[in-house]
């Protein structure tokens, strides 16, 4: 690995996680708008039956992912860590300019949706290959002792993205009536989106590679090489399951239960969202300094136990809560217990895998099971709810969260990046 100087190494990650900040921005606005354009792609008068359908799309738009992290990951470790970044945003534009000029069912019938699924599946090519360039790049950044602390701005600038995705549905909506929301303001959400990431691809120019000459293993980057790695690679599959739910929960979904389980006003979800994934966001660093001095395995231990213990009742008490203060300190408390397993979560599995299957093993791994947990969350909660066993979801969760524990006690001492 090239020896950084610490000015190249704070450039570099700078210039990856602006990227990755915009990457997500571009991924989760979908999310937190989803309830002002679902009318227009979905055939259902029922507001519960078309957010379904339309976070059935968000859903699909996750099965990319493997792919997308199989096609980057290969790339990024065969022709280096910055040149896959660079590709997988300029994607992610493509993606996001299709969404602001989409055509409504109102002009093309059932193929709206069809059209509205194939601009995430961009997406979530995209964000698929970010997760473990980003992931791996920043652990490579790190030096020991303090790869817990680099690796959590990866999620510092994800959260971000989410951050910006809620400010800018806030601004909108003081901007915007609900009936030019629904109409067509929502698409210069995405619009923006687009923007950004090709100005982002400026600053990533300024990123300094992390990889020696891994030209030398001739299966570098191959899914035969990565066959080696099963065990890590399993691994990396089963906490990534219970990390990944409980991400999309409490940082993506619980908007939507906001409003459609306590009652809430759109804005005020907004609001409280953007207050408590502000907090989220800080948290990162110091957990991952946390991390860093009482060992990451251990980390991921106190999330699974304390999500085991909490992911119920904090969601249960969620649903019944009215007054916004009180639902700011439940979401703000699961993030809490959330950042143990986000501020160390890239590195952990990036120091499973050897510098030439890094990027593969890392993203691939995770991107499979953030797409069966993860990407389906909002969609599986909402199906709970609709069958009238909400509680159901919340049982769902803490099942996961028991597996992650029990891997997370089996991972090894040892690492790759030792």
């Amino acid at each position: 690995m090239k020896t950084l100087s610490k000015k190249q190494k704070i450039t570099s990650i700078i210039a990856a996680s602006s990227g990755n900040l915009v990457e997500w921005y571009d991924f989760y606005i979908y999310a937190f708008s989803a309830h002002y354009f679902a009318h227009q792609f979905s055939g259902s008068s029922n507001p519960t039956i078309a957010l379904i359908a339309t976070f059935g799309v968000f859903a699909l738009g996750f099965l990319m992912r493997p792919i997308g992290s199989w096609l980057f990951g290969s790339l990024a470790d065969k022709i280096g860590r910055k040149k896959s970044m660079i590709y997988s945003i300029i994607l992610m534009a493509i993606g996001s300019f299709l969404i602001a000029i989409l055509p409504t069912k109102d002009s093309v019938g059932d193929m709206a949706i069809i059209f509205l699924l194939i601009a995430r599946l961009i997406q979530g090519l995209s964000v698929g290959g970010e997760y473990g360039i980003a992931a791996t790049y920043l652990s490579e950044l790190g030096s020991k002792g303090h790869r817990g602390f680099y690796s959590s701005f990866q999620y510092v600038t994800l959260i971000g993205g989410q951050l910006l995705a809620v400010f800018s549905a806030v601004i909108m909506e003081i901007l915007f009536t609900p009936e030019q929301l629904g109409d067509y303001a929502w698409r210069i959400l995405f619009a923006l989106g687009g923007i950004l990431a090709l100005l982002s691809l400026l600053v990533r120019k300024n990123m300094h590679d992390t990889t020696q000459d891994i030209q030398k293993n001739k299966n570098r980057g191959s899914i035969k090489e990565l066959w080696k790695y099963k065990k890590p690679f399993l691994m990396v599959l089963g906490f990534t399951a219970g990390g990944s739910l409980c991400f999309y929960t409490f940082t993506t979904y619980t908007k939507t239960f906001m409003i459609n389980t306590a009652g809430f006003a759109s804005q005020t979800a907004n609001y409280i969202m953007l207050a408590a994934l502000f907090c989220y966001m800080i948290f990162q660093p110091l957990f991952g300094a946390l991390g860093d001095k009482i060992g990451r395995k251990n980390s991921l231990i106190l999330f699974s136990v304390l999500g085991v213990l909490g992911s119920y009742p904090i969601l249960n008490i969620l649903s019944g809560t009215q007054n916004p203060l009180a639902a700011f300190g439940i979401i703000t408390l699961s993030l809490v217990i959330l950042s143990f397993y986000t501020s160390v979560a890239g590195v952990i599995k990036a120091e499973l895998f050897p510098v030439h299957i890094r990027a593969l093993g890392t993203g691939f791994s995770y991107a499979i099971a953030n797409t069966i947990f993860g990407g389906t969350a909002p969609y599986f909660a909402l199906q709970f709810k609709s069958h009238g066993i909400e509680n159901g979801f919340f049982v769902y969760m803490t099942i996961t969260l028991i597996v992650c524990l029990i891997i997370a006690c089996l991972l090894p001492k040892k690492t790759e990046l030792d």
